[in-house]
């Protein structure tokens, strides 16, 4: 058999693990080694879904892709079905989602308005319930809230992504940042997304996943003019310099690896999710080592 034979019949033996991640700047920062072929992925053949995470949160649900980007408070209704792979979490420092508003008198009375939240399975909106649980939410796609409520069609509005930089070119104020209210009550990071693998896989494929993952992170910090250069086409119209500091804000240590503050700050999040009846049970996270 011939070298181009044998390497035929390698690829039609690769597994198949189905990707999926958001359309934003920091996922496709910590993707672009993979997508480009800079990594080795050890036999696995990476197909990337790309959805917005509310979408991807829906489909953790059902367990429809291998492994997939997903809010940590989608995870404390998976855990299940997933396990988290311990590279590819997105934390803030101090910031978070932002909630803004026309209204510069708005102050934090948020009881009873209407705000525009990214959907019911994201961090953002279980923050903004453990922040004030009483208001009434309305489901937009994450990207159009500032236009939603610059509007007037909402009294205020969730900003997740890069929202949270640009609120203030639409004439938008801000009334809490709920990373700020976060580090007030905690002094944790703050935990808002993971990527997760399905426990159905063998756990060999499961390590070689979160090995393959980690490494193109890594890759990404060491190349990091190339990886932003191919992150810029889903920074939906920031400057360069905006994405770099976008991808600098959620893609920082403990996106390489969580460490032991990171997996406490995770468990913080799931139990105060639980005490207020958010979740119907607690949930102890389980991380999955590279190989």
């Amino acid at each position: 058999m011939s070298q181009l034979e044998t390497n035929a019949v390698t690829e039609t033996h690769q597994q198949i693990v189905r990707f999926g991640h958001s359309p934003d700047a920091d996922d496709a920062f910590m993707f672009y080694a993979i997508a480009k072929g800079k990594v080795d992925t050890l036999g696995l053949q990476i197909e990337h879904v790309v959805e917005d995470i509310e979408s991807l949160n829906q489909r953790a649900l059902k367990a429809e892709l291998e492994v997939t980007a997903v809010s940590f408070h989608a995870y404390g209704l998976i855990s299940d079905k997933y396990a988290i792979l311990s590279s590819g979490a997105s934390f803030g420092f101090h910031y978070g989602p932002i909630v803004v508003s026309r209204m510069t008198d708005l102050s934090n009375d948020l009881a009873g308005k209407k705000i525009a939240v990214p959907g019911t399975l994201t961090t953002a909106f279980l923050l903004l319930k453990l922040y004030q649980p009483n208001f009434i939410h309305e489901v937009v796609p994450f990207d159009q809230i500032i236009k939603y409520v610059a509007e007037g069609k909402a009294d205020a509005g969730l900003l997740i992504h890069e929202g949270q930089l640009t609120y203030g070119r639409h004439k938008l104020h801000k009334v809490v940042d709920l990373g700020e209210w976060w580090d007030a009550k905690t002094g944790l990071p703050l935990p808002l997304g993971g990527d997760v693998v399905r426990k159905d896989l063998p756990l060999e494929t499961q390590r070689k996943l979160a090995a393959i993952l980690k490494a193109s992170i890594e890759y990404a910090f060491l190349n990091r003019g190339a990886a932003l250069e191919y992150a810029l086409p889903y920074s939906r119209g920031m400057n360069p310099a905006l994405v770099d500091e976008f991808v600098a804000m959620y893609v920082n240590e403990y996106t390489l690896h969580y460490d032991d503050k990171a997996r406490k700050a995770v468990e913080k999040l799931l139990e105060m999710a639980y005490k207020a009846k958010f979740l119907k049970k607690f949930v102890k996270p389980q991380f999955i080592e590279p190989l």
